[in-house]
């Protein structure tokens, strides 16, 4: 009698617990739809706020107020004039800066006279021909959301129109609706939130940020979270879903959070009238106790045999994932020695492909040396002999440095001026292009453009690009290439052509890739070029022309004596 009640309240107690999971998963997933639905509404407006205020700064920056203003230097009534712009758009600030970072006219007259020469809108802008946004963090958790643009007049930067964007209110709104809505940047900083001790933080160190409860608290805590789903997080001491939506703006996301208050209601009430109905079946659960005893006894041996026999399947499954974790060892030592010999057959054909070039120049040298002897002209075959001593010097090098590839750094550097590295790559390619029809154009500066480099190793980078060239026009008609050097806020090598282009621009730069066929080429010289202007603290691209053809583009930091030499940023 006692083992048949004991299995009623286990029924009962089952039964509540299966119905409370199930209508608690139910309500949940609604209210989660709902709390989806209102983060696509929020950032919808968000994003729409934003849009809205993008157009002021190019309406502004062709006002021709404006723009009188900064050309003049006359500003008494420019002040005035964006305060009339700002009731009617609803930003929440509206500056005009001078080329100097100075604010000239501000809806906010305490900010006129400051200077914002290192602010990031008033930088980006510069930079910039285009409208920039910009989110400036003034500390402790103040953001402000800024669209710039630089006011242009003839040509001339002329200053910069700043434009704030007022969000606050749409915190405002949230927080009347959902318990709590945070938006995080790409980075992961939240920037907007209901809570106003949240931003600046991450999302882990917000919802860190919370009160101790006290021990009714707790006890509360406890008692409500047994009938819930395990909970996303805590907020105010409260268990809530956490739901999420990604927006189309700059990798943001948008995160709100919803107590379980109205589901548990819901589910509660359902709860009660199941209890009710169990009660009374309890009275006729003490009729069936005394006559289904003996089947009771029979079902517990039933159940004795099942676990004996799921005893013996899971020691069968534990023997088997010991094999297969035997198994797994092995084959994790077959791969660590297939990367080794992957690495092996890399390296060889590296060297295989580098030392090409100088041996076929050799070849060529040896040959006209061979001739001017025949012809009695020996001074004139010592130096095509000094040559090939060069290219034998050239060589050694090369072997010393392909480790570049596998590591960063390389040999010690020196002043290289760019139009001698460029000479001498042509010097050493000058026997494959006499052999065929192409015209070479040549454009370098007449002062010299100096950079911090290793000189063979640059010139192995440009007589790679002159070697792609000249196999890209060899069955082109009328055959070009174009070397260009130039000099501006870095050194620039440019090496293009009239051929049919790159068709997958995406691997270009992958080791082992080529579009050459089999036996011509082995896909490492453009890899090993990038990794090498990549050690100079430079970077080397490509993209295909309009009208045909391919350009390679290499960018290296200029070398001013006395100044600190800026590694470009990688892209």
């Amino acid at each position: 009698m006692r083992s048949g009640l004991a299995l009623f309240f286990l029924l009962a107690a089952g039964a509540t617990w299966t119905t409370n999971a199930w209508l608690t998963e139910r309500f949940s997933e609604n209210t989660r739809v709902r709390a989806e639905l209102r983060l696509a509404l929020y950032s919808g407006n968000l994003i729409s706020d934003l849009q809205r205020t993008s157009v002021v700064p190019l309406l502004l920056a062709r006002d021709p107020a404006l723009i009188g203003s900064l050309n003049s230097n006359e500003f008494s009534t420019t002040s005035a004039r964006l305060i009339a712009a700002q009731k009617e758009i609803g930003a929440a600030s509206i500056r005009l800066l001078d080329a100097s970072g100075r604010t000239v006219g501000s809806t906010d007259r305490y900010q006129i006279g400051k200077t914002q020469v290192t602010a990031p809108y008033f930088v980006d802008a510069l930079r910039s021909r285009d409208t920039v946004f910009t989110v400036y963090n003034h500390g402790s958790g103040s953001y402000e959301f800024t669209y710039s643009r630089a006011v242009i007049s003839d040509g001339r930067t002329l200053g910069v129109i700043v434009v704030s964007a007022d969000l606050t209110q749409l915190e405002r709104s949230w927080s009347g609706i959902s318990d709590a809505v945070a938006v995080l940047d790409s980075a992961g900083e939240i920037i907007l939130a209901t809570e106003a001790r949240w931003r600046g933080l991450t999302l882990p160190e917000a919802l860190a940020v919370r009160s101790a409860p006290s021990a009714i608290q707790r006890a509360f805590q406890v008692t409500a979270d047994w009938t819930n789903s395990p909970a996303d997080a805590y907020v105010h001491g409260r268990a809530v879903m956490q739901s999420e939506a990604r927006m189309p703006f700059r990798g943001w996301r948008m995160v709100g959070f919803t107590t379980y208050d109205s589901i548990r209601a819901r589910v509660n009430a359902v709860l009660a009238l199941e209890i009710m109905g169990f009660a009374v079946l309890l009275a006729a659960a003490f009729y069936l106790l005394s006559r289904r005893a003996r089947m009771q006894s029979e079902a517990y041996m039933r159940e004795s045999a099942d676990l004996r026999e799921l005893n013996m399947r899971l020691t069968a499954e534990i023997e088997a994932r010991q094999r297969a974790q035997s198994e797994l060892r092995v084959a994790e030592q077959t791969v660590q020695q297939s990367s080794k010999l992957a690495a092996l057959g890399e390296m060889s054909a590296g060297v295989s492909h580098e030392l090409n070039q100088p041996l076929a120049a050799m070849k060529t040298y040896l040959a006209g040396a061979r001739l001017l002897l025949q012809r009695g002209r020996s001074e004139e075959a010592l130096s095509s002999f000094q040559r090939i001593d060069d290219l034998i010097e050239r060589m050694g090098a090369i072997t010393r440095q392909l480790k570049s590839y596998a590591r960063k750094g390389g040999e010690a550097v020196e002043p290289v001026d760019l139009r001698r590295a460029v000479s001498s790559a042509l010097t050493m390619m000058e026997p494959q292009l006499r052999s065929r029809t192409i015209r070479i154009n040549r454009s370098v500066p007449r002062q010299p453009v100096m950079v911090l480099a290793d000189r063979i190793r640059l010139e192995q980078v440009i007589i790679n690009l002159l070697r792609n060239a000249v196999d890209a026009v060899k069955d082109r008609r009328g055959a070009e290439i174009g070397i260009t050097v130039a000099a501006g806020t870095h050194a620039y090598v440019s090496v293009h052509d009239n051929g049919p282009g790159v068709s997958d621009l995406e691997k270009l730069f992958e080791p082992f890739w080529t579009t050459k066929k089999p036996g011509e080429g082995t896909g490492l010289g453009l890899a090993i070029s990038s990794t090498i202007v990549a050690d100079f603290g430079g970077r080397l691209t490509a993209h295909n022309e309009t009208a045909g053809g391919a350009v390679f583009r290499v960018e290296l930091p200029l070398h001013r004596p006395g100044e600190p030499q800026k590694a470009l940023a990688a892209e």
